[in-house]
């Protein structure tokens, strides 16, 4: 998975509700990071080891988008995407909120091994019709997330062009469009699967390492 990744974007605040949960102000424009293709770990059933022993860890279950074409101005996201995924960013958040109390940058935070997990890819089945599919994040059987891409704050297309015109977008890239409310920490021995309505296109165990 890791030899046709190129860069990882991701989406910060993309859900209102999120933006509130945590308290931070709900963003006028994509607020866009990054994660090293390092992050990104198949989510195929297996133990994805995490570190524990800087803090909580968060789950952020999200909508991933593969871009299969160079980006050119005024190419539609049906025109730019062939296949999407479910992810996890996740997230040091003892460790985020430390780095914001400074104004560092959160890489550390949110750049760290295995902080990307992905389901195999399914095909991307346009704009509209996902705006109508709801994805959700269950943990140890019981649904702690679920969102749907109409309740974006930024559209698809909107983060596509946003990240193309600032940043760059070409095949290979992957983009994290943001998270839904209900976010929470993970621990050890904790069962994820993601779902995109009733199809589970993924899960793994956690693995706390000290």
């Amino acid at each position: 998975m890791r030899s046709i990744v190129r860069n990882v974007y991701c989406v910060g605040r993309n859900y209102r509700l999120h933006a509130e949960e945590l308290g931070n102000a709900v963003p006028t424009e994509p607020m866009i990071f990054l994660k090293p293709s390092h992050a990104v770990v198949p989510m195929d059933g297996g133990v994805v080891e995490l570190p524990g022993d800087r803090g909580e860890i968060h789950y952020e279950a999200e909508l991933v988008l593969r871009i299969a074409r160079t980006y050119v101005p005024g190419i539609s996201v049906n025109e730019l995407v062939d296949v999407m995924a479910l992810g996890i960013d996740f997230t040091l958040r003892d460790v985020q909120n430390d780095l914001k109390k400074k104004g560092h940058p959160w890489t550390a935070a949110k750049g760290f091994r295995n902080a990307a997990p992905l389901t195999p890819y399914v095909a991307f089945p346009g704009t509209e019709e996902i705006g109508l599919r709801y994805f959700s994040l269950q943990r140890n059987g019981e649904t702690v997330q679920k969102g749907n891409a109409g309740d974006m704050i930024f559209s698809l297309q909107e983060i596509v062009d946003y990240i193309a015109d600032h940043y760059g977008l070409d095949e290979g890239d992957l983009i994290y469009t943001g998270t839904p409310a209900g976010v929470g920490p993970v621990s050890d021995g904790d069962k994820l699967e993601l779902s995109l309505d009733q199809d589970v296109l993924g899960s793994c165990t956690i693995r706390l390492r000290g």
